[in-house]
């Protein structure tokens, strides 16, 4: 069974990025089907977030930058584990053990980079916002981040 970015196509039907009616062109490649889905991604993570945050003018001068630092540095992680779910499906046919375990340690490793993430710039945030607008940040993002990982999750058949 080989799985061709089928999980970033779940995430992404789930946060629809093109225009029902937007003219039929050649398929995007996958790098742009990833960046597409970053950019959507973010865009709706920033707009939630922004729609659930009271701000004022100062507080968001300051906030706003400090976010998109943090989305940078999440993307990364993201990425890591892209690539090791595109590796994981590219040998879903023929795992071996060591790659099975492999797939699951990524997705660990995601998971505590996620946490120390989100610890760091819990800090960072609370240096330009209220703590509890800080707090408020982490827990919408962190929401939104276990929405798309059950998505993404639930398209990738477990380990054999």
């Amino acid at each position: 069974m080989r799985m061709i970015l089928l999980p970033l196509i779940a995430v992404a039907a789930a946060f629809p990025a093109w225009s029902a009616d937007a003219p039929a062109a050649s398929a995007p490649s996958q790098e742009q089907v990833i960046e597409q889905f970053r950019s959507d991604m973010q865009a709706k993570r920033s707009d939630i977030i922004a729609k659930n945050l009271t701000l004022t003018a100062d507080q968001a001068a300051k906030f706003w930058p400090l976010f998109e630092q943090y989305q940078k540095e999440q993307n990364a992680i993201i990425e890591g584990q892209l690539k090791a779910t595109q590796q994981y499906a590219d040998k879903f046919d023929k795992l071996t053990d060591a790659d099975s375990t492999n797939y699951v340690n990524a997705l660990l490793t995601r998971d505590t980079k996620m946490h120390e993430l989100r610890v760091k710039w819990l800090a960072k945030f609370k240096t330009v916002v209220p703590a509890g607008v800080a707090a408020r940040v982490i827990q919408i993002d962190r929401r939104l981040s276990l929405l798309a990982q059950l998505q993404l999750s639930s398209q990738i058949p477990l380990v054999r």
